[in-house]
């Protein structure tokens, strides 16, 4: 089987839940503790085995392209200061991959963003990771949902299960149960009702989708709007009795996708920080009294 070395990374939205704050900023690079949200994927995409990233992005994005290229300014700066710890820190962010960068001129739906990279992937299986899925777990979910991959050679879904009330704002899925935290999806919902939903396992925003998801959604009609989404993509593979594989992610999630979920992903992560960690903990208990 085919070894994966690439990720997309669709990161071209607005962020308007975290307005005013990213009017003139990527929400991606919001930071959690010290590190902007966007790097703890392209870590963790790292970490599992992926050589190469690529970034989907719009207008207002530039900051994210910054942020992965070498700034020489700001190296020779911390060189003359003898910073050098933080010199190889810095480094070390551009040199962890190779980074790529694609368009989508128009906001028209996740799939439409994947379509957008598809020929940077050519007929390759790829990584997929949004911005929103930040997991403090001890193997990360690019290497968990790339072991299923490798296991199946089927497109897979990372899971993860939240409270029924919740189950609205995701895409559900429901399967058959099979070893390890896996299942065999056979229907995939998206955004149901707490009552229509057929279990509370959710996509969080990370998958693995081969050459035929992509061909689906480049060949697929988008929605009236005017969208092509990921979720129908998966609902027509299904008809055509394509497998398809939900991986539930072992680990907690830290969904960054609105302020009181990256809040709760500061103190988390900030609890385990080397550096300010003892400090915030004595701050909360603080509070608490």
């Amino acid at each position: 089987m085919r070894k994966i070395t690439k990720a997309i990374l669709p990161v071209a939205g607005f962020g308007t839940r975290f307005l005013p704050a990213t009017k003139a900023q990527p929400k991606e690079m919001l930071p959690v503790v010290d590190k902007p949200a966007i790097q703890y994927l392209v870590e963790d995409a790292v970490a599992a085995g992926i050589e190469e990233i690529i970034f989907v992005t719009g207008r207002g994005k530039r900051a994210i392209e910054d942020h992965f290229d070498y700034s020489f300014e700001l190296d020779k700066t911390l060189v003359e200061k003898h910073k050098l710890d933080l010199v190889k820190q810095v480094r070390r962010i551009s040199e962890m991959a190779k980074f790529s960068y694609v368009r989508q001129p128009l906001p028209l739906g996740d799939g439409h963003a994947l379509a957008c990279a598809a020929h940077l992937v050519y007929d390759e299986p790829v990584l997929v990771m949004f911005g929103d899925t930040l997991y403090d777990a001890d193997e990360g979910p690019a290497s968990q949902v790339l072991k299923t991959f490798d296991k199946y050679g089927d497109p897979v879904i990372g899971l993860s299960a939240v409270d029924r009330q919740e189950v609205s704002k995701f895409g559900v899925i429901d399967g058959l149960a099979l070893a390890d935290n896996v299942y065999e999806i056979k229907q995939f919902i998206e955004k149901p009702s707490p009552q229509e939903a057929p279990s509370n396992l959710v996509a969080v925003g990370i998958y693995v989708i081969t050459p035929d998801v992509l061909h689906t959604l480049t060949m697929m009609k988008p929605r009236p709007n005017g969208e092509l989404r990921l979720a129908d993509a998966f609902v027509q593979m299904l008809a055509a009795d394509r497998p398809l594989y939900g991986q539930e992610l072992i680990g907690t999630w830290l969904d960054t996708g609105d302020k009181l979920s990256m809040i709760k992903a500061n103190i988390q992560l900030g609890l385990k920080n080397k550096e300010i960690g003892a400090d915030l903990r004595r701050f909360i208990e603080g509070i608490l009294r």
